[in-house]
C-alpha cells in the first residue's frame, strides 16, 4: 500500500511539473515620486499567462537590497487578476525612506545611483492546483533624484 501512494504521489508530482505556468519578469525600475522622508521606486513587472481564463494573484511580495542590505521590503496583497491568454503589467511600489539612504553613501557618492538586487515572489492561485509562488530577481542601478526632481 506505501508503495502505491509514493507512485501516485510522483505521478502527481510530475504532472504538476509539467504544467505550462505563468511567467514574469521585471521590465524595469524607475522613479515615482520624492516626498520629504522617503522616495518611492516603480518596478514594472510583465506577468504571461498561458490558460484562457484570468488567474487571481494572491499578493505580491518584494525584497529591494543594496550591499548586501536589505533597504525596503513590503506585500502588497489581492492586487488582481492576470488577463486569460496574454500580459498583465503589474506596478510594484517601493517606498525607501531617506534614513536607509544615508547608509549608503559609500555606493550613492561614487555615482550618485544605487546598485540594487530586487527580489519579487508573485503568488498567484492556480484552480485545482492551489498557490505557486513565481520568484523574480532583477540587478541593476536606480539613479538618485537631484535637485529639480524636488521642484519639478
Amino acid at each position: 500500500m506505501a508503495g502505491f501512494l509514493e507512485q501516485a504521489k510522483q505521478v502527481v508530482s510530475d504532472t504538476v511539473a509539467s504544467i505550462d505556468k505563468p511567467e514574469a519578469t521585471v521590465t524595469e525600475v524607475d522613479l515615482k515620486s520624492v516626498a520629504l522622508d522617503s522616495i518611492t521606486y516603480n518596478a514594472k513587472v510583465n506577468v504571461s499567462n498561458p490558460y484562457s481564463t484570468p488567474i487571481p494573484i494572491g499578493e505580491v511580495r518584494y525584497v529591494l537590497k543594496s550591499s548586501g542590505s536589505v533597504i525596503a521590503t513590503g506585500t502588497i496583497p489581492d492586487p488582481g487578476s492576470l488577463k486569460g491568454n496574454g500580459d498583465t503589467l503589474l506596478d510594484v511600489e517601493i517606498k525607501v525612506p531617506h534614513s536607509i539612504l544615508i547608509s549608503l553613501v559609500k555606493d550613492i557618492a561614487v555615482d550618485w545611483d544605487i546598485d540594487y538586487e530586487l527580489q519579487i515572489n508573485l503568488i498567484i492561485d492556480l484552480p485545482l492546483i492551489g498557490d505557486i509562488t513565481i520568484p523574480i530577481t532583477r540587478m541593476g542601478e536606480i539613479k538618485l533624484p537631484s535637485l529639480t526632481d524636488f521642484f519639478t
